[in-house]
């Protein structure tokens, strides 16, 4: 059985502001998408420690700091005219592109 992959309306290097969780309030930048988990990794939010084992020579081994996933339903994008997270829609230009859109302000929120 084959994993259908979401169509999300975020996209990699978005600011999105988390809106439940430990983290809530907070802002980052989109590290990575994962479509097959519904899951975003945000730049220094969610933090876990992992410990790691020693590689021998090359890699020493301790606690490393690095950056947890968190769910897609726990973050909205944040539109600059606006300056919090809000919902988007997605609107069809005159040219035939298809660009994302604030539900508040009606702001472009793709940067070109």
């Amino acid at each position: 059985m084959s994993v259908v992959a979401k169509k999300f309306n975020l996209k990699k290097d978005d600011i999105v502001q988390v809106i439940t969780g430990k983290e809530k309030g907070k802002k980052g930048k989109i590290l990575a998408l994962f479509p097959e988990s519904s899951r975003v990794t945000i730049e220094k939010l969610n933090m876990l420690k992992k410990h790691t084992k020693s590689d021998g020579k090359s890699r020493q081994g301790g606690i490393v700091e690095m950056e947890g996933s968190m769910h897609i339903s726990n973050v909205l994008i944040v539109c600059d005219k606006c300056g919090k997270g809000v919902r988007i829609k997605r609107k069809k230009l005159e040219d035939g592109k298809c660009v994302r859109v604030c539900r508040n302000c009606e702001e472009v929120i793709d940067r070109v």
